[in-house]
């Protein structure tokens, strides 16, 4: 397989990170993060680029502005959690739901997913009873010359309580159609021939390869 050449991950995720940087990997790039970049977090500046009321929008902003940074080639995402009952929400704040800033990685997951089950087991009583929800990711790529979005979806639904402990974010409360498990259950290989992230990244990776 030939080298394609250096691009950045652009996240701040280490789950993310560890599902996309193998993937970006098997398609050649050699993967540069963060870290590795020097690119020192910038709190209040990154969270802004967060803002926008669609993914595509966010997930292009984030690439710009680490394109503009680094000046290498730049995969950004943005992603979240839509849910039939709750009228698409979370959505693009799925990261932000709870509106706990002072909380991060475990104990961030734990407070949105506390959050979810509220909000659906309210939406039950209000006679809103599907669990019905889908992952959604739109992965940008931005160098300075070509911009490219592309989206991944993967269709299950909200369990009534975690199973697992594998993944990050909602995964152990959603329940994948094709895998007939809960994310948190699965492992990362499984997870990823399924999600949302694997397929927005496939069919970005498969626009820049056919040049359009």
């Amino acid at each position: 397989m030939s080298v394609r050449g250096r691009v950045l991950l652009a996240t701040r995720s280490e789950g993310k990170r560890r599902e996309l940087e193998p993937l970006l990997r098997a398609h050649g790039w050699e993967v540069v993060d963060l870290a590795r970049a020097g690119l020192e977090a910038q709190p209040g500046e990154e969270e802004a680029l967060e803002t926008a009321d669609s993914f595509e929008e966010n997930a292009l902003a984030k690439a710009r502005h680490f394109h503009a940074r680094s000046g290498l080639p730049t995969v950004a995402d943005d992603s979240g959690l839509s849910c039939e009952a709750l009228g698409g929400l979370p959505g693009v704040r799925s990261k932000r739901w709870s509106g706990r800033p002072d909380l991060d990685g475990d104990a961030l997951d734990a407070a949105n997913n506390a959050l979810l089950l509220q909000a659906l087991a309210d939406a039950a009583r209000g006679g809103a009873a599907s669990r019905a929800a889908k992952y959604v990711c739109v992965a940008a790529y931005v160098d300075g010359r070509v911009e490219r979005v592309a989206r991944g979806e993967t269709a299950g639904r909200i369990l009534e309580r975690a199973e697992g402990d594998g993944g990050f974010g909602y995964d152990p409360l959603f329940w994948s159609d094709d895998l007939r498990s809960a994310f948190g259950l699965v492992s990362r290989e499984e997870k990823s021939r399924v999600s949302h992230r694997a397929r927005a990244l496939a069919a970005l990776l498969e626009q820049l390869d056919a040049g359009s």
